[in-house]
């Protein structure tokens, strides 16, 4: 299951108080200052870990707390640190502090650290301010207090290729037959509620993640039906694979949905108009043989496409035209990939 939105909780460790000792010792009648310094509270660390794909995890624990720094000792010990709590989340997850509303960050490469919550530095003991004309310091410093904030992370998908399309466009079926995922499925609208990942394995170690995005409306844009909800996800995608349904059940023509889709897109971002672009003519198994060809002519001269494109054909239900499909998106995520096509910005 999909969570692409949670809200936690984080706090980050107090720092120790730094102590007030003097040196008691037999023989040592005049023991200067020996009061160590406190330990620095723990970080509340937010780790990317490309193992996850959905912020499910977060959701029934929303509260994160680092251990606070350890008080300064005599004989000149310093407090131990107070250890950090790491928090993984998946790639592609933005974070933002939910009082103000600003991004903190966006958290995008495997590995990547983001410190959500710093801890607090430890005090320093009377050791600390000794010196020649203060031979016998009383002075101490607490340690920092802890840092606490509420965050909101949103997920947006890294994906290769993303499947885009009106509702009932067959993206979820395309999706089962070209990868291991199994998204639900069914002869109406709006299916599919939230997105789904998938991983198509190409043969020779060569492998595309495909995300299925929920089905676009007129206005989406601005807010209606899934609206963002559906086009955050497209940002990251390297490459998009358009479905027309060869039928529409609502007997619209596969053109019209077609800009439709694409106003929608331009409306959104003018860089999220311009990613690179397959269009399927799908559910191709619907038409008499002898009829697809025809079919695919005619969608291809209203579409007026560039002459290195063409309207693919294909069949999530029967798998055909999905091995050539996938070949296809592995050549155009290469160049992608080669010309630095930037997933962090979306563009």
């Amino acid at each position: 299951m999909l969570i692409d939105r949670a809200v936690i909780y984080v706090r980050s460790g107090k720092g120790g108080d730094g102590c007030l000792s003097f040196r008691r010792e037999k023989y040592v009648p005049k023991g200067g200052p020996d009061g160590g310094d406190g330990g620095k509270g723990g970080d509340v660390v937010l780790v990317g870990d490309e193992s996850l794909n959905t912020l499910l995890p977060l959701t029934p624990r929303p509260h994160y707390r680092a251990v606070n720094g350890r008080p300064g000792m005599g004989k000149s010990m310093h407090g131990a640190d107070g250890a950090d709590r790491v928090v993984k989340v998946p790639l592609g997850t933005l974070v933002y502090d939910k009082d103000s509303g600003e991004l903190l960050a966006e958290i995008v490469e495997p590995g990547q650290r983001v410190v959500a919550a710093a801890g607090g530095r430890g005090g320093f003991g009377n050791e600390h301010f000794k010196s020649a004309t203060n031979q016998t310091p009383r002075q101490h410093t607490e340690g920092e207090p802890w840092t606490e904030r509420t965050l909101r992370l949103e997920l947006k998908l890294i994906a290769d290729v993303g499947l885009i399309g009106k509702p009932n466009a067959g993206k979820s079926t395309m999706l089962r037959a070209v990868t291991h995922a199994s998204p639900k499925v069914a002869d109406y609208p709006f299916t599919t509620l939230s997105a789904h990942l998938g991983t198509a394995e190409l043969g020779d170690d060569r492998r595309l993640v495909i995300a299925d995005i929920p089905g676009l409306i007129e206005g989406a844009a601005a807010g209606a039906g899934l609206g963002h909800d559906f086009l955050r996800h497209v940002e990251r995608t390297k490459v998009l694979v358009h479905l027309l349904d060869v039928c529409p059940s609502d007997g619209s023509e596969p053109a019209e949905n077609y800009a439709a889709v694409r106003a929608e897109l331009a409306e959104y971002s003018t860089a999220l108009g311009r990613k690179p672009e397959i269009v399927v003519l799908n559910k191709i198994d619907l038409l008499e043989e002898d009829r697809r060809a025809d079919a695919v002519g005619r969608l291809e001269a209203r579409l007026h496409l560039p002459g290195d494109r063409a309207v693919l054909p294909a069949s999530g239900a029967t798998r055909a035209g999905t091995a050539e499909l996938l070949e296809v998106c592995w050549r155009i995520v290469g160049r992608a990939t080669s010309a630095g096509w930037s997933t962090r910005s979306g563009s």
